[in-house]
């Protein structure tokens, strides 16, 4: 998935990601999210965030719901939302991450 990530933000947006809460971290292996990476990038003047994740479940979306039920995880976004900049195709759709289509992948 792909964002954007303001500028003013990105110090503090790192400064959550270099010590995640426990409970936050807890939370995304209990809904069977594992291998989650957030990777930065500078593209001309934006920076922009870039995650990789695998899913183990069998119910994405329900593991999703309950991933956002969860109160500490609804804070943790209260803290990293104002931080990103979402695409035009996200923003259509109310999100803040825009998927992407994998192409290659290899074991």
């Amino acid at each position: 998935m792909i964002t954007g990530v303001k500028p003013e933000k990105l110090d503090y947006y790192k400064q959550l990601h270099a010590k995640p809460w426990p409970q936050v971290i807890s939370k995304i292996k209990e809904c069977n999210i594992q291998n989650y990476s957030i990777y930065l990038q500078k593209l001309d003047e934006q920076y922009f965030l870039f995650s990789y994740f695998e899913y183990t479940g069998n119910d994405f979306q329900k593991d999703m719901s309950k991933m956002a039920a969860d109160t500490v995880t609804q804070r943790w976004w209260r803290e990293t939302d104002p931080c990103q900049l979402p695409l035009k195709e996200a923003l259509e759709k109310h999100k803040i991450w825009t998927e992407m289509d994998e192409l290659f992948h290899a074991d």
